[in-house]
């Protein structure tokens, strides 16, 4: 297969994927591709970590990493990957723009490869994922990226390709910082594996966590209510 095949079969795909008829569903996708919606839910992993460690000193490296993943997902997009590849967006593209269904007029101007949402929900997602070894939490978080990925084919800003290589970039930064995060954090946090009904084996209390998916789920509702009022 050709790269003019590939692009062309890039292109079917978003038209599949992209837009629909329903004013609801334009508000739910609009409110869940933003990240303020999501303030509650971060706020929420932040206050699950500061209550799971002991010390500022844990707390702190963890917070550290987990700025690096978004430093390494989202500045290698941003500044380096998208600069270069410099790929227009579909709903910029002046030959698809008037076949892409838009919300609202939301056509981001900066480049399209790699998708940034994507990879920077992603990353953070597994290194959370990896940190606090919940089988429950793992799946909500990795629903949310993958909610969040969705919502830019939907929305007409991201081509399926630009989204794949967002995900496969968020999964290897994900995955790397926690592997620099576990060389250096024996020095610093002392956490053994914990054998408890109330613990994961990292030593995260699953009534925090089940704090952290409540917020996920209220947001969602949330994000149901304001598309139901605001857009229909």
């Amino acid at each position: 297969m050709d790269i003019q095949a590939l692009i062309e079969l890039d292109q079917q795909v978003l038209h599949c994927l992209n837009g629909s008829n329903s004013l609801f569903w334009d508000g739910m996708m609009m409110t869940i591709t933003s990240s303020i919606t999501w303030i509650p839910l971060y706020l929420s992993l932040l206050y699950l970590i500061i209550k799971n460690n002991e010390t500022m000193s844990q707390i702190l490296l963890i917070f550290g990493f987990a700025c690096l993943c978004l430093l390494l997902s989202t500045g290698v997009a941003d500044i380096s990957i998208k600069p270069w590849i410099e790929r227009m967006r579909p709903c910029n593209d002046p030959m698809l723009k008037y076949q892409i269904e838009v919300v609202n007029n939301y056509r981001p101007r900066t480049f399209s490869f790699f998708s940034g949402h994507a990879s920077n929900t992603l990353s953070i997602a597994i290194f959370v994922c990896l940190l606090v070894r919940s089988r429950l939490l793992s799946v909500f978080l990795i629903s949310w990226s993958l909610l969040n990925a969705y919502t830019r084919l939907y929305l007409g800003v991201h081509y399926p390709s630009d989204i794949f290589a967002g995900l496969l970039w968020g999964t290897g930064v994900g995955f790397f910082t926690y592997y620099l995060f576990q060389r250096l954090s024996h020095r610093v946090i002392a956490k053994g594996n914990f054998i408890s009904s109330q613990y994961t084996n990292t030593g995260y209390n699953f009534q925090d966590i089940d704090m952290v998916i409540l917020i996920f789920v209220l947001t969602l509702l949330y994000s149901t209510l304001k598309a139901l009022i605001l857009y229909t």
